[in-house]
């Protein structure tokens, strides 16, 4: 019976196209659709319609009108529904990813302040379909409700998490100021990435910090065994007020940055970022000990300034070497962090400036989640732990 009904449908819809031509393709594509999302309702269901079964596992509840955007139209759907309201179909979730595609590019160009006008005209070229500047709104409300959802969604048990910040122009009151947009990444028990949240604010960067730790903490994050970041004093004073036992890694890579300050000619900059890097390429932290007091007593009498900055920060970055040897590379840095403020800045920069902070979190929220997406659905791991 299913195979017979399966035949008529496909019957059906080349005979659409054969009277009308492209001009039947939505048409076609419609019957098709219900078709596919009614033989997966009677998969579910483990019965084909009006079927005794043993296997049946519930039961058909008529549909639900749905129209889906395409490049064909808005096409007219009937979402197959069953008693238990637990069926969704595949086949429809497909198409409706392809939709969610249009809300975020809709999104975009409204945070990036192109002209209702032109959304209107970009989405008909693509899409065949006309944009209003209340549905450009609502794109934007639609995709701030399912951002706002992943910025607080539960946490649980990650190991490491690396922190990081960079800045985007904001216009506030008639003047253009600077807003943290601070991230956070996380490894969980299972050796996987994830992006944990993202927040972007005016206020001072302690108060910033600390309420977006809080945030975290709040979501369910524990199980911490080491945080990564650079030594910024709001950060700091938050870290410790938030997860005052959980041991802090200082980013290497800016540690040799922070040492160029230090350097009092030139000529030994090139010496100096070399020996500081034998350093944290030690195999142990014994050998990384010893290295930093030879380090010291070479440069004792020609930067001292160096060597007193030296014996307070670089102990800083061995942290990671409780680490087991295989995850020292990942975490000796906040490298994880910045490779998505590198993509966070090529996405904001054709908008240089935002026109508040939502509309910055909300494009930084999508990039972000897109990227999460992806992470999720890889299948090797960033990290491994022994069993």
């Amino acid at each position: 019976m299913a195979q017979h009904h399966q035949d008529k449908t496909i019957e059906g819809a080349v005979e659409l196209l054969k009277v009308n031509g492209f001009a039947g393709m939505a048409e076609a594509v419609t019957l098709l659709m219900n078709s596919a999302m009614l033989a997966e309702r009677s998969d579910y269901l483990g019965a084909a319609p009006y079927e005794r079964s043993s296997q049946r596992v519930s039961y058909a509840n008529g549909y639900k009108d749905k129209q889906l955007k395409t490049r064909l139209g808005a096409l007219p759907l009937k979402v197959p529904q069953t008693r238990d309201g637990s069926f969704y179909p595949q086949s429809l979730e497909k198409g409706l990813r392809s939709e969610r595609a249009l809300l975020l590019a809709i999104a975009e160009m409204y945070v990036q302040g192109v002209s209702t006008r032109r959304v209107t005209r970009i989405v008909e070229e693509l899409c065949g379909l006309e944009v209003s500047s209340s549905q450009v709104s609502r794109a934007a409300a639609e995709l701030d409700a399912m951002l706002g959802a992943w910025r607080s969604r539960d946490l649980g048990i990650y190991r490491y998490i690396v922190l990081d910040a960079q800045y985007e122009k904001v216009r506030q009151a008639g003047q253009v100021l600077d807003a943290a947009v601070l991230v956070a990444c996380g490894v969980n028990a299972d050796g996987h990435r994830d992006i944990l949240g993202c927040s972007v604010s005016l206020s001072e960067a302690e108060v910033h910090w600390r309420a977006f730790l809080s945030d975290l903490k709040d979501r369910g994050l524990c199980g911490l065994e080491l945080i990564v970041s650079d030594a910024h004093e709001g950060l700091q004073a938050a870290r410790k007020a938030v997860f005052p036992s959980v041991p802090w890694q200082r980013c290497q890579f800016h540690l040799q940055q922070n040492a160029g300050h230090y350097v009092p000619k030139q000529s030994q900059r090139a010496a100096v970022a070399a020996d500081i890097r034998s350093i944290f390429n030690a195999p142990d932290r014994d050998e990384a000990e010893h290295l930093l007091e030879k380090f010291q007593r070479t440069y004792a009498a020609s930067a001292p300034q160096l060597v007193k900055w030296a014996e307070e920060a670089i102990p800083e970055g061995f942290t990671v070497f409780s680490l087991p040897a295989s995850h020292r590379r990942r975490l000796r840095t906040t490298n994880l962090v910045e490779r998505l403020n590198e993509e966070i800045r090529r996405r904001t920069r054709v908008a240089r400036l935002f026109p508040n902070e939502a509309a910055c979190l909300r494009l930084v929220s999508a990039v972000l989640m897109e990227i999460s997406e992806d992470w999720q659905t890889a299948e090797r791991r960033y990290l491994t732990f022994g069993d």
